[in-house]
């Protein structure tokens, strides 16, 4: 799991918390039913109105995505796999590898050696592949779109809330003692509404973007690697080939 979404989202929760504190101000005062109800309850159905009910069931898996999303197995150990898979491949042939196959918890890489050894036209098996992959990108993309747009109702919903309570306010102006307190729980709304899009919402979405593009970029390398063991290439020249896919940033990180 990459908890950098979790530890993000409690250090600015953190910081709020603690700036209110350091001002003389109780983090309780923000802590109110209606504002939350609202603003959480608002923005939710909000962005469900712009999906489809068969994307709402995927929801409980949407925030799963963005909040405790699978770790991304890194680069070295994806090139490792595949030269050790193109080694058996050179000295045994293809079928060597059938053995492998029920070795690898990888859906993907498993899918496509056992297409390779089945005999898959090689330009067929890259089609398939590669339409996996971009119908994966595409529900990714779908996913962060609904916590995009989550970011960009809440603060409107926000507003919503404000009008509300400051309609309360004008209708208790004869008691003026009781405005300040009345403005003060109006804002909240607004308050929450800001404060949900920019640490909650909009960084899920691009959580979700930025892992779909790791996945895809280690999908994309695991094509080219097949594709190479099922053309029998050199494992040198593979490992060559797959290196060469790395930016120069990750294989300095892979390398230290």
């Amino acid at each position: 799991m990459d908890p950098a979404t979790l530890i993000g989202i409690a250090v600015a929760m953190g910081a709020i918390l603690l700036t209110m504190i350091l001002e003389g101000s109780s983090p309780m005062a923000i802590i109110l039913i209606p504002p939350l109800i609202l603003v959480f309850g608002g923005t939710f159905g909000a962005a469900v109105g712009g999906i489809s009910m068969s994307d709402v069931k995927k929801i409980g898996n949407w925030f799963k995505m963005a909040l405790m999303p699978p770790a991304v197995a890194s680069v070295s150990e994806r090139i490792q796999i595949l030269v050790s898979l193109a080694e058996k491949a050179r000295k045994e042939g293809l079928l060597a590898l059938e053995a492998e196959v029920k070795k690898i918890d990888d859906p993907f890489l498993k899918k496509g050696l056992q297409m390779s050894i089945d005999g898959t036209d090689p330009e067929d098996l890259r089609v398939i592949l590669e339409g996996e992959i971009s119908a994966k990108k595409a529900e990714d993309k779908t996913a962060a779109k609904f916590f995009n747009s989550m970011g960009g109702y809440a603060p409107t919903i926000g507003i919503i809330g404000t009008v509300i309570g400051l309609i309360h306010v004008m209708e208790n102006l004869s008691d003026p003692e009781s405005i300040g307190p009345l403005i003060a729980s109006a804002f909240v709304a607004t308050l929450w509404g800001v404060l949900s899009a920019n640490v909650f919402w909009l960084p899920m979405g691009a959580k979700i973007t930025r892992t779909s593009e790791l996945q895809a970029a280690s999908m994309e390398l695991l094509v080219e690697g097949i594709a190479e063991i099922q053309a029998g290439t050199s494992p040198r020249t593979v490992r060559a080939k797959l290196s060469a896919l790395v930016p120069p940033s990750e294989q300095q990180r892979e390398a230290a």
